[in-house]
């Protein structure tokens, strides 16, 4: 099964005080399942707008976003319930304990396997120990495998990350960014990240450049033995 987001001669702008503000303009790119990318630039050039609009949770104010899955066209509905999501703030529910928000996306399905499954993705993150513990009780980088863990426990084909380390220290960063990669290559997951990190993007298959309103494709080379960028 292959799975593929195109994006066709795509701007974005918004308003701000009566002026309008573009961020970019005529981008085209393809972004496909088994693969990582990242996406890199100077502040307020529009990388998360870009991950957006690339997850179907945001309409461009111009041109066409398509969503394939083994060539049929699908709904952005559809990619959105094939996609995870990790985030910089980490967005767990605090009433909830570590095991409960992993199970959340599943319970929310109807899924009676729900805490099965969030149990073996605790396990793959290494927290089953911290099953009852609530997000204040974790440690931030704890909290982030916990976001990893519901980002993967529904299976889907892309994972969209936005600063996943940065609230992280460079140690705790660097054991989550190997976590994050690590994932999605043993579930042949296409994995999307939002970063300022050069180490985090050297990871990736595909680096995305953005810069005055355009984006440039960056092949990073991986090497067939170490499958680190060089």
């Amino acid at each position: 099964m292959s799975n593929t987001i195109s994006l066709a001669n795509v701007g974005h702008h918004f308003k701000m005080n009566k002026q309008k503000i573009s961020l970019f303009d005529n981008l085209t790119m393809k972004i496909t399942d088994k693969h990582s990318y990242t996406i890199v630039g100077p502040s307020g050039v529009g990388k998360s707008s870009l991950l957006l609009i690339l997850a179907g949770l945001e309409t461009p104010t111009s041109g066409s976003v398509s969503f394939e899955c083994n060539s049929s066209a699908l709904s952005n509905l559809a990619l959105r319930q094939k996609s995870g999501f990790i985030f910089q703030q980490f967005h767990l529910l605090p009433e909830l304990d570590a095991l409960n928000n992993i199970a959340l996306p599943l319970k929310l399905k109807g899924d009676k396997l729900a805490l099965d499954k969030a149990l073996f993705w605790l396990k793959q993150v290494g927290l089953e120990y911290r099953s009852k513990h609530k997000p204040s009780e974790l440690s931030g980088g704890e909290q982030q495998r916990v976001a990893i863990a519901r980002a993967f426990v529904t299976e889907p084909s892309f994972v969209f990350a936005d600063e996943p380390t940065g609230n992280l220290d460079e140690q705790t960063a660097i054991e989550i960014t190997d976590l994050m990669f690590s994932c999605c290559k043993v579930n042949q997951t296409g994995l999307i990240v939002v970063t300022h990190s050069q180490e985090l993007s050297n990871r990736a298959d595909y680096c995305y450049q953005m810069s005055k309103g355009k984006v440039e494709l960056v092949d990073n080379t991986i090497d067939s033995v170490t499958g680190v960028a060089v």
